[in-house]
């Protein structure tokens, strides 16, 4: 697929989606957001990935919103309802998500990060919400920040608009691992096997049952998750962990 601010290849089950636009610390412009959807909407619609592993190239992950388009008065309102569809992409397809951040993950890379499933971090990496600086509101963050780390910390987070490291987002529970920087491409790809071997249909439609439980009421939701059970009981992920158990071994997922 060719795109202008990102790459995206696909290797086995595992797609790699690299934001490349390194001399400005891969922050959006809005052909980004473009890209960022067509490059989600294309990895969920691919029958045969079972993963999303999100990067950044150069020194950083993402450091959001492109203040020089921003200032010059260039982003048009469309850039926000873009970005966070392609977020809300991330956050609903039925493919994991890792998402490693290095460097700066700032406003937008921050909230690309919370729409993932699991985020690894680089101890050093600066982590933050600065878009109160610019007088505009931190997107969906405001909405997904405070089921990570509670309704106090993320108003801290979005109105004081200061930055912490990996090692203290990790300890909040906004990181669900850290590493040393030079670490970072080792554990990223012992990862990638570790969470292959759990992303069977079943822990698909978990993941989405996730991202609904805040928009449906509980009868609703009840209903939600016994469709998606039904999937799981009849699919061919749930035959194979049978007969494994039956067999004493690890299951193979499809």
């Amino acid at each position: 697929m060719e795109l202008d601010t990102m790459t995206l290849e696909r290797e086995g089950k595992v797609a790699r989606l690299t934001l490349n636009r390194p001399d400005l610390l891969n922050a959006m412009n809005y052909q980004g957001t473009l890209d960022l959807n067509r490059a989600v909407e294309t990895v969920r619609d691919d029958p045969d990935a079972r993963m999303l592993v999100i990067r950044g190239a150069g020194r950083a992950f993402c450091t959001g919103i492109d203040l020089k388009q921003l200032s010059s008065g260039e982003t048009p309102q469309e850039y926000y309802e873009q970005w966070d569809r392609a977020l809300r992409t991330v956050e609903t397809m039925e493919r994991f998500v890792i998402c490693a951040i290095h460097g700066y993950a700032l406003g937008g890379g921050l909230q690309l990060a919370l729409a993932s499933d699991i985020r690894i971090s680089t101890s050093d990496c600066m982590i933050g919400l600065p878009a109160i600086n610019e007088s505009i509101v931190p997107g969906l963050s405001t909405f997904r920040l405070p089921r990570y780390v509670g309704w106090g910390r993320a108003k801290w987070f979005i109105l004081s608009g200061e930055n912490v490291d990996g090692r203290s987002a990790h300890g909040m529970g906004l990181v669900d691992h850290v590493v040393e920087p030079d670490r970072l491409e080792d554990e990223v790809e012992a990862l990638i096997p570790r969470y292959l071997a759990t992303c069977s249909e079943g822990a698909r439609q978990s993941k989405v049952l996730l991202a609904l439980h805040a928009d449906l009421s509980q009868p609703q939701f009840f209903e939600e998750y016994l469709r998606r059970q039904r999937i799981c009981t009849s699919s061919s992920d749930h035959a194979e962990a049978r007969v494994a158990y039956g067999e004493g071994r690890p299951p193979k997922w499809g």
